[in-house]
């Protein structure tokens, strides 16, 4: 009996692990980092040693610093980007659901978000001051504006996710407006909403220094700026470095979350 012939499977394109080119771009930069410092080719006022950053993150994360420790500034900054992150989940959701099944709510809540989403946080930030004073109110609210828009526009996306021969079935089976809603339309949405929650919270981390202007005493991003005043330039690479790995850290889990959440998604 002759063997069946065996079918070559053909890679897509971007198909494979890029772990290894990841780590080996990681390694180069910080290797040139050190070689253009090491020899004085910059200044350490513009760039300081690598050694010079790392200690300065020994020295806030063992409290010797001249300087709250780091761990104050980092909780202080989670809580606000925490609090002002679910805010607005639970607000923009409702409202991007909302303006993807009624063009009502589409004609009411499209204008301003349209209208806002655009502009540098930094724009709205004195106003904002004006309004609510410069308590722990405008910090949170400043991210949490930055938050809503991609929520609101990622829930809004998913809602047209469903195919129609879905809604169509589920009618035929005769599922109400409401049960097409709850059992068809928000599961096809949910990986768009997962998107915008990957989304929203980078705009949130970025948004932190902004909000972290309004005579804050404490956080990651005052930390930053306040170094900047004093020309500390470590300090401010050493901040950056933690709101980076901190925001990354936080696209690694949601990545988890829509894994476990939808798996079937880029299967179909």
């Amino acid at each position: 009996m002759a063997e069946a012939p065996r079918t070559s499977r053909f890679r897509e394109p971007g198909e494979g692990s890029s772990l290894w080119i990841s780590a080996a771009t990681i390694a180069l930069l910080l290797l040139a980092w050190f070689v253009v410092t090491q020899f004085g080719l910059i200044k350490p006022l513009f760039l300081p040693k690598p050694q010079t950053v790392w200690q300065t993150f020994v020295d806030y994360l063992t409290g010797s610093a001249n300087d709250q420790p780091l761990w104050q500034h980092f909780v202080a900054s989670i809580l606000r980007v925490t609090v002002a992150f679910w805010l607005a989940f639970v607000t923009a959701v409702p409202v991007g659901i909302a303006m993807g099944v009624s063009r009502v709510a589409r004609g009411v809540f499209d204008p301003p978000i349209e209208f806002y989403r655009p502009l540098p946080p930094l724009a709205y930030l004195p106003l904002i001051i004006i309004w609510f004073g410069i308590e722990e109110m405008p910090k949170v609210l400043l991210i949490y504006l930055a938050c809503f828009a991609p929520l609101a526009l990622a829930a809004r996306s998913g809602m047209k996710s469903a195919s129609s021969e879905q809604i169509h079935a589920a009618y035929s089976m005769g599922a109400t407006y409401g049960q097409v809603i709850r059992h068809v339309i928000l599961p096809a949405a949910l990986p768009e909403i997962l998107v915008g929650m990957r989304i929203a919270i980078g705009f949130g981390w970025t948004t932190l220094v902004a909000a972290e202007m309004v005579a804050a005493h404490v956080g990651l991003g005052q930390m930053v700026l306040n170094a900047s005043n004093f020309l500390r330039t470590d300090i401010v690479i050493m901040g950056i470095f933690v709101i980076g790995i901190v925001a990354y850290l936080f696209d690694l889990f949601m990545r988890w979350v829509e894994r476990r959440l939808v798996p079937w998604k880029g299967r179909m």
